[in-house]
């Protein structure tokens, strides 16, 4: 759906001023001010440290066999964040703010270290810090991984919206599942940590730490991720669309390794075909694969079209119900040895 300019504009006004006289009601229900990491990564300069102040931070733990309503009810939790605006951050002699909605990016030079390290980060007035992780991608990279996180590594039913709706809103981190062939799928491709895993999705940002969890739980590869903020300000209102958010990652994280190829990992029930390949004609030397999972009833016609269209570029093309195989096809050639 796509609204006039001056609808968006009226509602976007309507909804932020509510917003503000809700929070000035409400007021300010702690004076304490708590980092929420998220996992940062680096460009070719800097270490890309980021995170959210917020005065509490949510945990729920769940169980397998609660019901569904305890379990919208968690879920929902999540996403009543006592954000805080303005907020000092700081580490290494680096120090930024928070913006309306609590997040904060720090750019700290980075050094030779590759891997991942933990950055101290803390927030003015407060003695205690936060350790923010962050992956440096290894010099001996063959290329990076870009993924598409539901229904690609975690089964969701996105492609059908009321589906997509019930599973994520009425499942926990105890049911939610990965999907099999996802886990070795990406470990073969991260070949063991050498070859970096990023993942984008539009879920936003209060669904960090459920992600994480639900990653570590099932041992998917590691990597930062890219979602997005839902939240308002005076200047946004929900603004762009999944394929906006996807390709912007996409260029953030091309620019970050410069001398990477990269295979995109999605799936057809969200259109990533289309976003991939306008991230081909944008990049049209640094994607090496598209790789899409088929959920549910399979691409549609105009994604059928656009994957005709990838296959006629030079990025290698494997789709199909699971990923089982494709790791293989995706290897670099063993490197020659020079006889002694």
């Amino acid at each position: 759906m796509r609204w006039h300019p001056m609808i968006k504009q009226a509602l976007h006004a309507v909804a932020w001023r509510t917003e503000k006289v809700i929070d000035h009601i409400r007021g300010q229900r702690d004076t304490r001010r708590i980092i929420e990491p998220y996992i940062g990564y680096a460009t070719p300069d800097h270490l890309v440290v980021r995170g959210r102040v917020l005065t509490s931070v949510r945990r729920n733990k769940p169980k397998p066999n609660q019901s569904r309503w305890t379990n919208f009810k968690q879920m929902f939790a999540l996403f009543l964040t006592d954000e805080v605006a303005n907020a000092e951050v700081s580490s290494s002699n680096v120090a930024a703010r928070s913006d309306e909605e609590g997040y904060f990016t720090l750019l700290l030079s980075r050094d030779d270290r590759t891997g991942w390290i933990d950055v101290e980060v803390t927030v003015f007035g407060e003695h205690a810090t936060t350790l923010c992780p962050v992956m440096i991608a290894s010099d001996e990279a063959d290329f990076g991984v870009i993924s598409d996180i539901d229904d690609t590594m975690l089964q969701t039913g996105a492609y059908s919206l009321l589906r997509n709706l019930w599973t994520s809103l009425t499942g926990n981190i105890a049911t939610r599942r990965i999907f099999p062939d996802a886990l070795s799928f990406m470990s073969d491709l991260s070949a063991g940590g050498r070859n970096p895993v990023y993942y984008v999705s539009s879920s936003p940002w209060n669904l960090h730490h459920f992600l994480v969890t639900i990653f570590d739980k099932a041992g998917l590869v590691r990597g930062p991720k890219f979602l997005r903020d839902l939240g308002l300000s005076k200047t946004q209102f929900i603004t762009g669309t999944h394929g906006d958010h996807k390709g912007n990652s996409i260029d953030t994280l091309l620019a970050a390794n410069p001398d990477l190829p990269f295979v995109l990992v999605g799936d057809t029930g969200q259109h990533d075909a289309f976003v991939y390949h306008d991230a081909i004609k944008r990049h049209p030397d640094r994607i090496k694969a598209v790789v899409l999972r088929e959920p549910g009833p399979g691409p549609d016609g105009q994604s059928r079209a656009v994957m005709s269209k990838i296959e006629k570029t030079n990025a290698s093309l494997l789709h199909g119900p699971t990923f089982d195989g494709f790791a293989a096809k995706l290897k670099p050639p063993a490197k020659a040895v020079n006889p002694s």
